[in-house]
């Protein structure tokens, strides 16, 4: 009962299998071998553009920072949201790799809007000495609170971003499992839709540790390519990591795994409701929040179940509502989840 995050699943077994075969012999470095080859033209294609640059990384936190970073000078801005991945979870490493760039974050519970996000930007006038300047725009999809913008929203927010001459970046951590709950396809939800570049996750949708960063302005391709060689995220024997990817795009496995996901927890989030909890967020993808009782807490940790508590703790009265948080993997069967939602 593994609902502590999508991280915490198995390699798909696909994957495993070209890794494994990767093995097997010689191959050029610095990703030179023939897999990224492969691996090049399926993004493109699956992204419908063939200019598009793709490069792989083995973290999501090294995939945003150096995209931002190839986006962003020292002395600008980045705006995101105030529960961003970027600014909640990656200790600086985007302020790191820009060279100390600030990040100036939109108040919100969830989703950015735009009139907040063109409120943010307005003031950083470009004739200010004395105040960062305007820099990229980054927008988490899935969110951080599990909601997915729909491409009215986003296109709404990267109109904003381009009002003011702005890039726009993609946190696409769980992009397979937003584009799957949208029924929309990667064109559409990237450049199609004003974003300038895009991590493309593939370690919570059943990879080892691979992102693919996307950037489809092919004049940003060697300033990346230099950072990401001065970041130390160059791999040497970068097959591996191309191994992964394609494993990942082959026979469009990414996409059944988001689904796989996300059906999970629809399943899981139909089982909550029957049961009287109640959701801080309304589950779009595969991240739900809910509240319930404590003494169910203590039920579930008893049994094994592992996921996290959300702004409470065990201690205190049973029948106080504390809340959780709760993410789907690929590999989560129907009977785990039914075990979990047997002890409500």
């Amino acid at each position: 009962m593994f609902f502590a995050s999508d991280n915490t699943g198995p390699v798909h077994p696909q994957i495993m299998d070209r890794v494994i075969a990767a093995n097997a012999d010689y191959a050029m470095p610095y990703g030179k071998d023939p897999i990224m080859d492969e691996v090049r033209a399926g993004i493109r294609a699956t992204f419908e553009s063939p200019d598009a640059v793709v490069y792989l990384v083995a973290t999501g936190t090294a995939a945003n920072a150096l995209a931002l970073a190839t986006y962003c000078q020292p002395w600008q801005t980045i705006f995101c949201s105030e529960v961003a991945h970027i600014q909640e979870d990656e200790c600086n490493a985007p302020e790191f790799y820009t060279g100390a760039a600030k990040l100036t974050v939109i108040p919100t519970a969830d989703k950015m809007l735009p009139d907040a996000l063109a409120a943010a930007i307005e003031p950083r006038q470009p004739d200010d000495i004395h105040s960062a300047k305007r820099g990229p725009v980054s927008i988490s999809q899935v969110t951080e609170r599990g909601s997915v913008y729909t491409l009215e929203e986003l296109r709404a927010l990267t109109a904003v971003a381009k009002s003011y001459d702005l890039p726009v970046h993609l946190d696409g951590a769980r992009f397979a499992n937003a584009m799957m709950a949208l029924g929309c396809t990667p064109a559409e939800m990237t450049w199609k839709s004003g974003v300038d570049v895009v991590s493309f996750g593939g370690t919570k949708n059943g990879c080892m540790g691979v992102e693919a960063v996307v950037l489809f302005d092919p004049k940003k391709a060697w300033e990346f390519e230099l950072r990401r060689k001065r970041g130390a995220h160059l791999f040497s024997k970068h097959r591996f990591l191309s191994a992964q990817m394609a494993g990942y795009l082959q026979d469009d496995l990414w996409m059944k795994t988001a689904k796989q996901a996300n059906d999970n927890a629809a399943h899981l989030t139909d089982g909550l409701r029957k049961a009287g909890a109640e959701f801080l967020h309304d589950p779009h993808a595969n991240m739900i929040f809910a509240n319930f009782p404590r003494a169910i807490h203590h039920k579930l940790h008893a049994a094994g179940a592992k996921y996290y508590l959300w702004g409470g703790s065990l201690e205190g009265p049973d029948d106080e509502m504390v809340g959780a948080r709760m993410v789907c993997d690929w590999s989560i069967s129907s009977a785990q989840i039914d075990e979990f939602l047997s002890h409500f």
